[in-house]
């Protein structure tokens, strides 16, 4: 605050007000899109958030987000930018560089093609609604991905390694179209996956007495029954209703319920002494999380769940209130309950409920969240473990991969198109060609001026794969003797064209319409500003 009693602005008009949008969009975009397509550059980076204060990456929402400029209305324009391609890696986990590089050719072209005598609003309104007509067209092209494409998927979102490639491929080819794979450092130089069929729960055995498989230090009980409740267990004969049979018959009991430090001690002792097969795990998570995860638990195991939330009374428990789990491994920090595959009529509803819940969901670690419950119920849990000889090394292959997983799975849920910015290179040619209306034109002057902006704009992604490469974009243009379909195009890597679908070069619709609406969303709101107001700088 000033001494005057209130923050100074700073105004700005017209074309010096777009001009210095213009230099933001460009300084972002020119480090951003230098990372694109398989011969893109990588960018380094002097960061105190990132290891050693420096980061080496072609993830293209790393490089916006490490991007802030002096001039403060420049600085507006990089904001936006980064809000096109940080929404898009939110919803579609890939499609970040597309996402500026769309965004800077439509804005570039906007500046280009509207001109005083256009109607601005009709023109911006004009582009939104080619823009969905764009997409609705993809979503028609779009083909469903087998196991051969879905490697070809992972592969290219990794940069093409192909090693990471397979890797990631057969994590998914694992883990089945509900599971789930999620991305973590190892602790060596290597990279491998690691996928576990069943519910996996970040709380482990409460006490090392527990434990019956000594080299491992895990406690592994097979044909298990499983008790689940939220009421703190203070003395063991709230439980002895199910104490009793099960110890009289011999059978194997796991507690996933909060105990007291004298019920686990109990629990414990008659484990180590009278060889009795039980293990005590806390609750996994937090909260209404924890609710909603003990609620998952026992619908997977077909237990009765008893809180305290809905009033239940754990006194009245009898055996055949209890789970089943084919095999519990418990660890020290973490527990897996293996159930059989068989997928019952309730928990599919659950499935249903959480996919619709997660598609109204904009937050990503509420999506990642019920993503990970989807997947204990219905499919499996893959973790992949990202290694490199050094820090800068681990921190760039990170990045790569998961931007591959996010990939595949968007493709996993939406299907594929042409890589390498085709898909899009192609609508762009049908939109001008076709988009008229019965008299030829599409709405007048402003009409064709959205069209000249959005098929410059639906070019550019293509362009600048080519570019990166030292190729000429007219490459992208078909021959006399090129087969008519519209995935006929340019492999920039191995320097050949044919059918990008055979050559395996795709991308996930999803990944490939969320960049091209966001784009659109943050462009037009560019081109439709004329003042500009920042804080006055000394």
């Amino acid at each position: 605050m000033s001494e005057l009693g209130y923050i100074p602005k700073e105004l700005c008009f017209d074309d010096e007000a777009r001009t210095k949008l213009i230099n933001g969009i460009t300084t972002l975009s020119k480090a951003v899109k230098s990372t694109l397509g398989p011969r893109g550059q990588t960018v380094l980076i002097e960061s105190t958030d990132h290891l050693q204060g420096m980061t080496v990456t072609k993830d293209g929402v790393t490089v916006a987000r490490s991007i802030d400029l002096n001039d403060a209305v420049e600085n507006l324009a990089v904001r936006m930018m980064k809000q096109a391609s940080e929404k898009t890696a939110s919803v579609a986990g890939d499609g970040t560089t597309t996402a500026i590089v769309l965004t800077e050719a439509l804005v570039k072209a906007g500046m280009e093609h509207i001109s005083p005598d256009h109607n601005k609003t009709e023109v911006i309104r004009f582009i939104q609604d080619l823009s969905e007509k764009v997409i609705a067209r993809l979503e028609k092209k779009s083909k469903k991905i087998t196991k051969s494409r879905l490697l070809d998927v992972a592969t290219i979102s990794a940069n093409n390694d192909k090693e990471l490639g397979k890797i990631i491929a057969s994590a998914y080819n694992e883990v089945g179209s509900d599971g789930i794979v999620t991305v973590e450092r190892s602790q060596t130089d290597k990279t491998y996956a690691e996928v576990t069929t069943g519910i996996r729960m970040d709380r482990g055995y409460s006490s090392n007495l527990f434990i019956n498989n000594h080299k491992k230090d895990e406690c592994i009980l097979e044909d298990v029954r499983v008790l689940v409740c939220d009421h703190e267990i203070n003395n063991v004969l709230q439980i002895q209703t199910v104490l009793e049979p099960i110890i009289k018959g011999g059978l194997k009991l796991l507690l996933i319920a909060p105990c007291s430090g004298n019920v686990v001690n109990t629990l414990a002792a008659n484990v180590a002494r009278n060889g009795l097969q039980l293990c005590a795990v806390p609750p996994p998570s937090f909260g209404f999380r924890q609710h909603e995860l003990m609620q998952d638990i026992a619908l997977a195991v077909g237990a009765k769940y008893f809180s305290e939330k809905t009033g239940d009374d754990l006194s009245l428990i009898h055996l055949g209130d209890l789970g089943h789990a084919d095999k519990a491994i418990v660890g020290k920090e973490s527990a897996v309950l293996i159930k059989s595959n068989q997928v019952t009529d309730e928990i599919s509803t659950r499935i249903e409920q959480l996919k619709e819940q997660q598609s109204s969901t904009k937050n990503k670690g509420e999506r990642d969240f019920i993503n990970s419950r989807i997947a204990s119920l219905a499919g499996g849990i893959g973790c992949i473990y990202v290694g490199g000889v050094s820090d800068i090394e681990q921190k760039e292959k990170f990045d790569r991969v998961d931007d591959a997983v996010c990939a595949v799975r968007s493709a996993l849920q939406e299907g594929i198109l042409p890589g390498g910015g085709l898909a899009l290179y192609r609508e762009g040619v049908w939109l001008f060609s076709n988009e008229t209306d019965e008299d030829g034109e599409f709405g007048g002057k402003n009409g064709e001026a959205a069209i000249d902006i959005l098929e410059a704009a639906l070019r550019a992604p293509a362009e600048q794969i080519l570019e990166n490469a030292g190729k000429p974009w007219s490459l992208l243009v078909k021959t006399p003797d090129s087969p008519e379909n519209d995935s006929w195009g340019y492999d920039v890597k191995n320097e050949c064209s044919g059918d990008m679908y055979e050559m395996g070069i795709i991308d996930p619709l999803k990944v490939t319409k969320h960049a091209l609406r966001n784009a659109v969303s943050v462009a037009t709101t560019i081109l439709s500003t004329n003042a500009i107001v920042t804080h006055a700088r000394a």
